[in-house]
């Protein structure tokens, strides 16, 4: 018994001890939409809807996102690495790059839109039950920066 107690001992200090990158990271996977009333949006006026399908195989995740608002729908395709790799995807037209790594269990996508001088930062998390996504956006724009917070449903 005391020999089975000190292997357990051992072992869990042993996974104690691995880099933080070596634990596992949380699945984004799933199909997402907007929750209007747990959202942020300031004085930036909320979309109409807003989907997002994620299929997220680490270090490999693709975001596909429908928003809709007074302006029309908006689609968007994003695959990247999140290894901090650069990636490019099209966005109503203009080039956007685009870096994702993690941060601790947040993962945070960096994008910007050269063409137009905006650049933004997508951090998002899970609640620890996968039910909820949080993307807290920041975004940088040729008439000032602001933040919005938009939580997703798991469907």
């Amino acid at each position: 018994m005391k020999h089975l107690l000190s292997g357990l001992l051992a072992a869990s200090l042993a996974l104690g001890a691995l880099p933080v990158g070596a634990q596992q990271k949380p699945n984004f996977s799933g199909n997402w939409k907007i929750n209007q009333v747990k959202s942020n949006f300031g004085d930036v006026p909320a979309p109409d809807a807003f989907t997002r399908k994620i299929v997220h195989a680490e270090p490999s995740i693709s975001i596909d996102e429908v928003q809709s608002s007074p302006l029309g729908e908006q689609q968007t395709q994003r695959k990247m690495t999140t290894d901090g790799k650069e990636s490019t995807f099209s966005a109503s037209g203009a080039d956007v790059k685009a870096t994702a790594k993690w941060e601790g269990n947040a993962l945070v996508v960096v994008s910007s839109v050269p063409a137009i001088g905006i650049a933004y930062n997508d951090r998002m998390t899970l609640s620890p039950d996968g039910k909820l996504l949080t993307s807290v956006v920041r975004l940088d724009t040729p008439q000032g920066a602001f933040e919005l917070t938009v939580v997703f449903d798991k469907q």
